[in-house]
């Protein structure tokens, strides 16, 4: 058995029979590379942090700070009956372009038996219609409300920041972040501390925290450790892990 309770698979090796790990990420990473994995889920004791520490939280929304985490938002709002907003488009990142990948070099010449039907373009295969990013923008109701960002880790600051901006200019009351995963590279703590659109960052302990505590004084760490343990002491006995799955969809 091997205990992992980190947020980055690619640091594990794939002979280990057996990982134990908080919202590991991807799915299909460790599908492949490992015999068998036990995804834990951190969602019930952010969702318990929330209703226990976040004053007036039935006037929160959950925040998707991106569409692809909408599932993991909704899940969360499910669970607390709350309303859902997401945090759409985002500014083009520097660098991505595809001039120089090869599409637009011209096709080779060949013919075609009679056979085959084909389209005569003028000098090349007609391109895709390019990708084009929205402004950022909320989809969804905020006004007045706090707002309640969902997250599985917070490594950089920037898009955190630029989403609590954001929501603060729609008209959100508070500002709370919630994540699994802590890492909080480089200045990331200074740079959340320094922002007055953030009230409070909430993580687990599933890795270290450092001195993260001293030079964050909004950050709040939630213990997990009981879960793990008792994951272990279920695997050791042959008991059943279901009980630590219950009510606990997979979107979290």
């Amino acid at each position: 058995m091997f205990l992992a309770c980190i947020s980055s698979p690619q640091h594990v090796k794939p002979c280990y029979p057996l990982i134990i790990s908080p919202d590991i990420l991807p799915k299909q990473w460790y599908q492949r590379r490992v015999r068998a994995v036990d995804n834990l889920r951190a969602s019930p004791f952010i969702i318990q942090y929330i209703l226990d520490n976040v004053p007036d939280f039935q006037n929160g929304v959950i925040i998707a700070k991106s569409p692809d985490a909408t599932r993991r938002a909704s899940s969360y709002a499910e669970r607390l009956q709350l309303d859902i907003a997401v945090i759409h488009g985002e500014e083009k990142n520097e660098g991505e372009e595809y001039s120089d990948d090869g599409r637009s070099s011209p096709p080779p010449q060949t013919s075609f038996p009679a056979q085959v039907f084909t389209f005569d373009y003028p000098g090349t295969v007609p391109s895709a219609v390019p990708k084009v990013k929205p402004s950022i923008r909320v989809v969804g109701d905020v006004k007045n409300r706090i707002a309640i960002i969902v997250d599985d880790m917070i490594d950089e600051s920037r898009t955190f920041l630029d989403a609590a901006r954001l929501l603060k200019a729609m008209g959100a009351t508070q500002v709370h972040v919630m994540v699994t995963h802590g890492v909080m590279s480089g200045s990331c703590p200074e740079e959340l501390e320094q922002a007055e659109e953030i009230d409070q960052i909430v993580v687990c302990n599933t890795v270290p925290v450092g001195d993260k505590l001293e030079r964050c004084n909004k950050l709040k760490v939630i213990d997990v450790s009981i879960m793990i343990a008792e994951a272990i002491r279920r695997i050791h006995n042959g008991e059943s892990m279901a009980h630590l799955y219950q009510n606990i969809r997979g979107d979290d």
